[in-house]
């Protein structure tokens, strides 16, 4: 194998379960993988190293991937040159699982390309993710609607729990505000640090609305009892992370949005991760559709808000291998695992 390609998925956090840990684990996290924004990396040998963006959203990462993949050249110890094309890129610090992704990429493609067969997992405990949450880990390896279990007190990385694919009838609206920033590094740690203890009559009620009403609702595709019970979800937790964020939710401008359909009957809604991206769920193509188009109506011509509706992703990375002597593509993985071929 000469190159490798990979298209690794945003995902939506939609809550933690019990971030204090009132019981012998802490945190425990609710996501979903994204159709539509993700990140795609090239990796390929060369006999010098390169690095490069192709697309403007990517040319903002560079920074980012430079330093991640010193860092897991470092770990794996591979110093061949390379040849990196970043070739689209998740918006960063905008509660999509940026670093998560970008770093997953990176180090399963440097794993492949130096012949070592490592999980996922491992790559993440590689590239220091899921200090927190393994959601980003669920999305990568399977897509669809994950769940983690938290970390213990041996965990390295949260473990998923349950992996569920989500409706295909149902979308996202999301909205995005440029203007804003979430918090992230040194600034999320320190926030974390500083909040005050979860109840554990409110981490019994989540675990309770996970396992009662929001896992089989999804077994059923039953959209009226998932809708509000991740609303109640997020605004439990929203309501907890207020004092670190300014509110329930980090943007006002999103806030106000996110009101604005709700009075307009949406249901399920909230902030992804530290946000300042927001989320609305509907049952169907037809009401995003209705719903975005009323939005763009009623907003300010001024608004930076930007509203775009997408699917869920019931897979996990696409991967492409490159070899001299193959040209074919064939997937070998099932349906809702990593994709991966070869051309």
């Amino acid at each position: 194998m000469n190159a490798i390609e990979i298209e690794s998925p945003a995902r939506l956090h939609l809550g933690f379960i019990d971030p204090s840990g009132s019981g012998s684990r802490r945190f425990g996290s609710l996501g979903l993988a994204l159709d539509g924004l993700a990140t795609r990396v090239r990796l390929a040998r060369a006999s010098v190293d390169s690095i490069e963006a192709r697309s403007p959203s990517a040319g903002g990462e560079l920074p980012r991937l430079r330093q991640r993949l010193q860092a897991l050249r470092d770990a794996l110890d591979m110093h061949d040159p390379l040849a990196v094309e970043l070739q689209d890129a998740i918006v960063p610090h905008a509660g999509l699982g940026s670093g998560t992704q970008l770093a997953l990429a990176l180090g399963y493609g440097l794993a492949r390309l130096g012949g070592r067969e490592l999980s996922v997992r491992q790559i993440a405990a590689l590239g220091e993710r899921g200090a927190r949450s393994g959601i980003g880990i669920g999305a990568f390896e399977q897509g669809g609607f994950v769940l983690d279990g938290g970390r213990g007190a041996h965990t390295e990385v949260p473990p998923i729990i349950a992996r569920l694919p989500f409706p295909a009838a149902w979308r996202v609206i999301l909205l995005f505000d440029a203007t804003y920033t979430g918090l992230h590094g040194a600034d999320e740690v320190a926030a974390f640090a500083r909040l005050p203890a979860f109840a554990p009559e409110q981490a019994a009620t989540l675990a309770h609305l996970c396992l009662m009403s929001v896992l089989p609702a999804l077994a059923e595709a039953d959209f009226a009892t998932f809708g509000p019970a991740v609303t109640r979800i997020q605004a439990c937790v929203g309501d907890h992370f207020a004092p670190a964020q300014g509110g329930r939710y980090a943007s006002t401008r999103v806030a106000h949005w996110l009101a604005w359909f709700a009075a307009r009957g949406a249901v399920c809604y909230g902030q992804s991760s530290w946000g300042p991206t927001g989320f609305v769920i509907v049952a169907s193509a037809d009401e995003a559709r209705a719903l975005i188009d009323a939005a763009k109506r009623a907003r300010a011509p001024d608004d930076p808000l930007r509203l775009r509706s997408v699917a869920a992703r019931n897979v996990g990375a696409r991967i492409t291998e490159s070899r001299a002597e193959a040209r074919d593509a064939e997937s070998r993985d099932g349906p809702g695992r990593l994709q991966r071929g070869a051309a």
